[in-house]
């Protein structure tokens, strides 16, 4: 569906983002991580057109595209879920799906079409809240999490893009939006892209890993038969050290150890 090939972004002085590659899929979760700084809010901006890239090639199902802004991106088909949410808590449930694409009849809102549009939608996702009427303040953060995520498939977009959906979430709140997650690959075969910083998390929905370190890809590990110490070793960069070390012993320029100096 989506495919980056050795994007480049720089601000400043700082290389954000060096030749970097990434591929989503029809049907599969592609979890991005990294530690702080390691490029992924600037490399997720540039998919959801929030940032244009300076160098490399955006695809989208197989062909050159250009992301120039957000709008851009939604009309491919590509739906941003931003760790904020953007809901309104003063509004209802109803009013925060469809808000900015209201639904309306003779020049005035059509409230029940909307209302009936928001319980279908929230019925095949089986998302569970009290009333579409009720004020999204009321409701928990992973109740939130899912109107948010709810909202970005009005467009019926082909990729969904999940900025950290689970953080500050207690153990129920987190499977709930883990459980739609799933429903999103399984029953709509969507690609979804998933920023976390949450080990469990990944290895529960991800098919893939992608690792960005220092604006950089170091590695793209299938979750079938990778480790988290594996993965965790590629985000910190332990990887990279035990390969320097393996080929110093091998040119037999490996520094001395305590006992040998």
């Amino acid at each position: 569906m989506l495919a980056l090939r050795g994007i480049s972004k720089r601000f400043g002085a700082v290389q954000a983002l060096a030749d970097v590659d990434l591929e989503v899929h029809a049907g599969e979760v592609v979890a991005l991580v990294g530690d702080n700084g390691a490029g992924k809010s600037t490399l997720v901006k540039t998919i959801a057109g929030v940032e244009t890239i300076d160098s490399g090639v955006i695809e989208w199902q197989g062909r050159p595209v250009s992301i120039g802004k957000p709008h851009d991106a939604t009309n491919l088909g590509i739906a941003t879920v931003y760790q904020d949410l953007a809901l309104a808590d003063n509004l209802d449930v109803v009013s925060n799906l469809f808000l900015g694409r209201e639904i309306r009849r003779f020049g005035l809102l059509d409230e029940v079409e909307m209302e009936r549009r928001s319980r279908e939608l929230l019925d095949t996702l089986s998302i569970k809240i009290p009333s579409v009427r009720i004020p999204v303040a009321s409701l928990s953060g992973g109740q939130r999490q899912t109107v948010a995520i709810s909202r970005s498939l009005l467009g019926d977009p082909k990729v969904v893009i999940l900025d950290e959906p689970t953080a500050a979430l207690g153990v129920e709140q987190t499977a709930q939006v883990l459980d739609l997650v799933e429903r999103l690959r399984g029953e709509r075969g969507l690609g979804v892209i998933l920023i976390s910083h949450n080990m469990a998390d990944v290895g529960a929905v991800a098919d893939r890993v992608a690792v960005l370190r220092l604006g950089r890809n170091n590695g793209v590990f299938d979750m079938q038969d990778t480790t988290q110490e594996q993965i965790i070793s590629a985000i910190t960069g332990a990887s990279d050290n035990a390969v320097t070390r393996r080929a110093a012993r091998h040119t037999g320029s490996e520094p001395a150890g305590e006992g040998e100096k």
